[in-house]
């Protein structure tokens, strides 16, 4: 396959998406404190993105003619983040969500964009650039919000 090295970043990427969905929804559930409401319906936003992204990446990587990776172990494995680990505090939990958001679009502007860029692959472009915007607006909100922490 002419594109495996592109496919293997999706399929890497797609493994981060599949951990912060699972992330996202531990931290939607556990959430508690004054900011509960807030928080609470902002993770759910949250997850609901990753959700719909890892299926439209399932899906261009099928288009390009590879295998998403379709397990938990493949997931775990491939994965470039941690699972959740905040104790269930909410700066805790802000704090690795925009670590892990500034991971994931370092490695899409790095490695990702790159990939594409030299494959001539026009919608895996868009599509990485569509994620690095989705993604760099969450990482202001997110710093937003810790700005008086």
């Amino acid at each position: 396959m002419k594109n495996k090295r592109l496919v293997h970043f999706l399929n890497q990427t797609l493994s981060n998406y599949f951990v912060m969905f699972v992330k996202l929804h531990r931290y939607h559930w556990y959430v508690k404190g004054k900011n509960f409401f807030t928080l609470h319906e902002k993770f759910e936003d949250m997850y609901n993105m990753f959700g719909e992204d890892v299926d439209e990446l399932a899906e261009r990587i099928m288009a390009i003619g590879g295998k998403p990776y379709a397990t938990m172990e493949k997931f775990l494995e491939s994965t470039s983040l941690k699972e959740a680990s905040a104790d269930d505090e909410e700066i805790e939990m802000i704090t690795q969500l925009r670590s892990d958001y500034e991971q994931i679009t370092q490695e899409i502007k790095e490695t990702g964009i790159p990939l594409a860029e030299e494959e001539n692959d026009e919608p895996t472009l868009d599509l990485l650039v569509g994620y690095q915007e989705e993604l760099e607006k969450y990482i202001w909100m997110l710093n937003a919000y810790l700005a008086n922490e």
